[in-house]
């Protein structure tokens, strides 16, 4: 093969290899922000839509390895690749034709989890992974114009094997230790946290409260020591997350919680309080979901978690026409009644300031919580929410917040 043609296919496995190296930098530095954001106002994560959604794989089971997130792995083989197209070596073209090849196979099975089984496709993992079979391809052209054999892709070298082995795990040895240190930290970064929910300003409760209670451990709304309304969309990754967060500290804080969700789709057919059409199919499923909170209020939680759980199912009009025979709410949808009610609760949206340039209401994305009569703009880490409801808790029980008197001056 002539050499113009040589350096041709080596400039684009460089650059390969840097796209895996930008796409593998903002996957981790995402990791670090959405598990460990270092205020309450970093808590509202990136929803594009309900599939297009980087927040499932930053929280999935996957998405580190004690402590080691997947996307450095990842930034290690990008480098490889630039090493390798930068200096050119046989036991180097081996070894990365080798690790191109298995990183091809990881790459698809990793999509293959992301789209059936987290149900959403993180931009940046698929920024990688594009750039990643764009590396394993030019390999293989690369090999056949030098007409290699195709084994050469099972021959690497294993003294350079070895020396990359050693250097990755030391790096990952270091992300081990940086993600215990970021767990150690966690609080300090809690208290913090209280300390700036103490100091958001007072929001008044909307002046129509949805029927729709997800948890009630207490006749009035405002009587539970932690009094939470969200402002919810049924096909909302991100209120999906709170959801399963929630559903794990209700036994925790049991007694001491009462969550309404206020109906607030994010589709322009029923919502005109902001100019978003992100979840087609979210107005149906309020419809529904309002007619059994009416009509079979102690239902309403089970179809609640029913809808969180096939987030991506809910998008088909089958599925939720189904969803309505189950839980006999047909008349739900053409019900003028139950439509009326869901606008109501929609309109309450308008009663907050504008936090946002872009939109005219507080109320402009989900989830937006209202806790104890402070605004949260979208989600937070288990640790912050617990700490805040312990906070919450301890307020009302002692009648004070002398614990917190260092932090937060006491108005």
């Amino acid at each position: 093969m002539n050499q113009k043609k040589n350096r041709v296919y080596r400039f684009a496995i460089f650059l390969a290899g840097a796209g895996m190296v930008v796409f593998s930098l903002l996957t981790i530095r995402h990791f670090f922000l959405a598990n460990f954001p270092e205020t309450i106002f970093r808590g509202s994560f990136c929803d594009i839509s309900a599939f297009l959604n980087c927040d499932s794989s930053a929280y999935s089971p996957l998405a580190h390895f004690k402590g080691v997130p997947l996307g450095y792995f990842g930034l290690v083989l990008g480098l490889i690749f630039c090493l390798g197209a930068a200096f050119p070596a046989s036991r180097w073209e081996r070894t990365i034709s080798f690790l191109s090849f298995w990183n091809a196979l990881g790459v698809m099975g990793l999509l293959i989890y992301s789209v059936f089984f987290l149900q959403s496709l993180c931009l940046l993992c698929t920024g990688y992974y594009i750039f990643s079979l764009l590396g394993f391809f030019l390999f293989l052209s690369y090999s056949r114009a030098l007409r290699s054999e195709l084994r050469s892709f099972f021959k690497p070298s294993v003294a350079v094997l070895l020396a990359l082995a050693i250097l990755t795990f030391s790096g990952a040895f270091g992300f081990h230790l940086f993600y215990g240190a970021k767990q150690e930290a966690q609080v300090g970064k809690a208290m913090k946290v209280v300390k700036q929910f103490y100091e958001l300003p007072f929001t008044k409760y909307p002046s129509f409260l949805s029927p729709a209670w997800v948890v009630r451990s207490t006749e009035r709304f405002e009587d539970a020591p932690v009094q939470i309304i969200i402002y919810g969309d049924f096909l909302c990754p991100d209120c999906q997350f709170l959801a399963h967060q929630l559903e794990k500290m209700r036994s925790d804080f049991a007694g001491k919680l009462n969550v309404i969700f206020q109906f607030f789709p994010l589709e322009n057919r029923c919502n005109q309080v902001v100019d978003k059409n992100l979840h087609p199919g979210s107005c149906d499923l309020s419809y529904i979901a309002a007619y059994v909170a009416i009509h079979d209020p102690k239902k309403f939680k089970e179809l609640h978690d029913e809808i969180f759980a096939n987030l991506r199912a809910a998008r088909s009009p089958e599925w939720r026409l189904d969803l309505a025979r189950k839980y006999e709410a047909e008349a739900a949808l053409n019900d003028p009644e139950i439509q009326a009610l869901v606008q109501q609760v929609i309109e309450t949206g308008k009663e907050y300031e504008r936090t946002s340039e872009r939109y005219p209401y507080g109320i402009r994305s989900t989830p937006t919580m209202i806790i104890n009569n402070r605004l949260i703009i979208g989600t937070l880490p288990d640790y912050q929410l617990r700490a805040i409801f312990q906070a919450l808790i301890e307020e009302r029980e002692t009648g004070s917040r002398r614990f917190l008197e260092n932090w937060v001056p006491l108005r």
